[in-house]
């Protein structure tokens, strides 16, 4: 597995938490979002003040379920089982639209190259890969480059106004 974050690949300094392990004292750790339910009174306490939380969500989670916590999560994780699974994109945008969200958000699982722009469109900020291809053309200094979208996204957009091929509004 190698994480992509901010155009190169990084170490991951977060490890994922048994469901038995107790709560260390410091750290970066996952958890699933039944983990995290069970653990809330645990949470709070001052000896965890040096602990930063991330769960890992995977597509039928339901996201509702976390948003009042997100204020207290530093990464949410969302897993793609396969390529062809498309839930994890609109999961994104709910957690970073309708929620605010603005943490790190890891797309994780089977994460391929020619997804990922349009992951970063729906607010991913890292990925987790681990197809040796994607991970070869990202290590030779290939990315995913497109410039002209019909939708908006996250991130970098052409201004309102300026798309001569989207359609003006009235017509």
């Amino acid at each position: 597995m190698a994480l992509f974050m901010d155009g190169a690949f990084v170490s991951d300094p977060w490890r994922c938490l048994d469901s038995c392990e107790e709560l260390p004292s410091n750290g970066q750790i996952l958890m699933s979002p039944a983990d995290w339910h069970r653990r809330a009174p645990l949470r709070s306490s001052a000896a965890l003040s040096n602990v930063a939380f991330g769960l890992t969500l995977d597509p039928d989670d339901p996201i509702e379920d976390i948003a009042p916590d997100l204020q207290h999560i530093a990464l949410v994780a969302i897993t793609f089982p396969k390529f062809t699974d498309g839930r994890g994109y609109s999961m994104a945008q709910l957690i970073r639209g309708r929620f605010g969200f603005t943490g790190e958000l890891r797309a994780t699982g089977d994460v391929l190259f020619d997804q990922l722009q349009l992951m970063a469109r729906c607010g991913f900020n890292a990925f987790e890969i681990t197809d040796a291809v994607t991970i070869a053309l990202l290590t030779s200094g290939r990315r995913p480059d497109f410039h002209h979208f019909y939708q908006p996204g996250a991130g970098h957009e052409v201004p309102v106004g300026t798309r001569p091929w989207a359609r003006r509004p009235g017509e």
